[in-house]
Parts: structure tokens; sequence; C-alpha cells
């Protein structure tokens, strides 16, 4: 084993391969609910700017164009709240997953050093923190934590796997004693715009932080929200001093989004339009996946926003795994997001309105 592989957790979804295989071979093909990947058009005002941009010989800015840094500005002006925002509030990434990934390393983490995330998770959080040799730590109440060595304290409402949202009180609450302890809180919010029985906040509002961004950073994408997973158009926003930090680091590594993704930000965040019939397509698949689950003997927890259903049988996550892929529906088993999902599943809307319909006479 390599001196790599050796400090990473196995890669999950591999063990989903024959459990794929099960669900293809059913008649009628299969149904992926698995894995959270936009299968909608990219918008046209989007296609239409990244087409406009498509000749852009030169090197692309870290830190990107002033375009796009008034957008990405407006944007959490607008959306989240913001107060004084200014562009050093702000800096594009390429994809929000591989600023999870890296950020530890990019903060100068190491042996000693202490990275938190929520009980359940993305599993990227973890693999942070393994990269650089910190020690990962989970939680159920943050503010419960030993801040001895605590460096990096990742919040995600709402959370990938379960919906869950974080109230006002509760992020101001963790943010104060964040504040308190010198523990630097990055929140990642890429499923903001996606809340159905709640309105997600974000950390930035100034409710939350009290209109300073002293040891806050937000994390947002525009995978979900206008269907650029394939883009890679992320950014975060928040504390103007860790930002200037990482811009920097940033700058050596050449972390660059491609001129003609910048310009594809700044048309997918000056247009609403795009995300409200996004919000539609999503809404009324989540409807009827959630009737059809519930009428299948599931219940299901959270789930009050982003892109998942968060489902039990009380059963073994896996042999819930195995009795949907014998019915040609692929979900993913709630462990690969800790010990603490093992008798859940995941269920993404992310698939066409054709298989979800699929989806739903097969449960029915």
């Amino acid at each position: 084993m390599s001196a790599v592989s050796s400090r990473l957790p196995a890669f999950p979804w591999d063990k989903l391969e024959p459990y794929k295989a099960t669900a293809t071979a059913h008649p009628g093909g299969i149904v992926d609910l698995s894995v959270g990947t936009p299968v909608d058009p990219v918008p046209a005002i989007v296609q239409q700017a990244l087409i406009a941009a498509a000749d852009s010989p030169g090197y692309p800015t870290v830190w990107g164009t002033t375009a796009l840094r008034d957008a990405l500005v407006g944007w959490c002006e607008r959306r989240l709240g913001a107060v004084s925002f200014a562009h050093p509030n702000v800096l594009p990434v390429v994809g929000s997953k591989e600023l999870v990934a890296w950020l530890p390393t990019q903060l100068g983490l190491g042996a000693g050093d202490k990275v938190a995330y929520p009980r359940l998770a993305y599993p990227t959080y973890e693999v942070g923190a393994r990269l650089c040799g910190a020690a990962p730590v989970v939680y159920d109440d943050p503010t419960e934590l030993d801040p001895a060595g605590l460096k990096l304290l990742w919040l995600n409402s709402p959370s990938n796997p379960t919906g869950r949202v974080l109230s006002k009180d509760e992020l101001t609450r963790i943010v104060t004693w964040a504040r308190e302890h010198r523990v630097l809180v990055f929140s990642d919010e890429c499923y903001l715009e996606l809340g159905w029985e709640t309105e997600p906040v974000s950390v930035l509002h100034p409710d939350v932080c009290g209109g300073t961004y002293e040891g806050i950073v937000s994390v947002h994408s525009l995978s979900k929200r206008s269907n650029l997973a394939g883009y890679r158009a992320a950014f975060i926003a928040g504390d103007a001093a860790v930002l200037g930090e990482l811009l920097g680091i940033r700058k050596h590594g050449g972390m660059m989004t491609p001129a003609p993704v910048q310009a594809a930000t700044v048309a997918a965040l000056g247009d609403d339009v795009h995300v409200r019939e996004q919000r539609a397509r999503y809404a009324a698949r989540r409807a009827a996946l959630r009737e059809a689950l519930l009428g299948h003997g599931f219940r299901i927890e959270h789930s009050e926003a982003s892109l998942y259903l968060w489902a039990t049988r009380d059963e073994p996550c896996w042999d819930t795994v195995a009795h949907l892929a014998e019915l040609g529906i692929l979900v993913a088993p709630g462990d690969f997001y800790g010990a603490a999902g093992e008798r859940f599943v995941r269920v993404a809307f992310t698939a066409t309105d054709e298989r979800v319909e699929m989806a739903v006479k097969r449960l029915g």
C-alpha cells in the first residue's frame, strides 16, 4: 500500500458496483438516484456567455476578472444578506470539492492540528484533514468539542446527506463559540438555494455574524443551482484576511478558474430565472419520490433542504440498497457518510422526469 493510500479512506463508491450491475439488469434499465449530479441542460444564458468568451488565449487570473468579483460580491449581498462586502471578501475556486479537499493543506495545517466536521457528512472533509496529516474529528454539536488544537471547523447547512438545516440561532451560537476559541469556521453552503420546508441562512448573514466576517468563510457552488457541475464553478466568501492568504497560496499553485467559466459564472449569478425554473423541477421530483418512498414503507428524516431524501426502512443500509437494486433503483448507502448513517440511504432526485416516474412506478 502506498504512503498516500494508507492515509486515506477507501473510495466508497467502488462498493456500489455490484448493486449497480443488478439495477442495470432490471427490465427498463437502471434508475440511478445514488449521485447528486445534474441531468438538466445548462441554462442557455450561461452557455452563450461561455461561447462568447471561448477565444481566451491568455492565462486567467486566480482572483478572477473585475466582472466576476463584482458578480460574486453582488450575489452575496443580494442573496445572503451580506453587508459592506468588497472584492477582498470573495475568491473563485475550481469547484468546491477541490477547495474542501485541499483547504487544510493550504491553511498550513498538519500533525497536532484538528479538523472537525459533522458526524454525518460528505466524505471529503475527512479526506482533506488526512491529506495534510491533521486529525479528523466528528461532532454532533460543535460547541461541545474540545477546542485545544482545533484549527478548522466545517459546517454544512443544508447538509449532505441528511438535508438538515441549521437555524439562524444555531449558526449564531456556533459562530460565537468559534470566535471565542479562535477556531476558523468554513461553512459549506452549496445547497443554500434548495430549501424546501425551511429557508437556509448563511453564516454571512448579519444576524449570524454581526456584520463582521472575522473567522468565518462560506463556500458556494453553481453545480446544483445552475447545473454547472461540468464547469467547476464555485467560490468562497467571507474573512478578507483568510481569503488573502489563500489567494497568495493559490497563485503559487496556479489554481485558476478558466476564463470562459468565469464569464459563464457572471451570467449565472446575474440571472435568477433559471434558478427558479430548476428549483421547480427538483421540487416536483422530490414530491413524487417522497410520496413513493413513504408508500413503500420508508421513513424520511430531515430532508428539509438539498437534493436528497434521507430515508430508512429501519434495517442495515446495504440491505436497503440491495432491495432497491432488485427494483432497478440505485441509491447511496448511508454509511458512506459515517457510521451514524448505517440504517439509512440517501436518495437523490437528480434524475430526469422520465426516470423519476419510472422509480415511482417501481416503488408502487
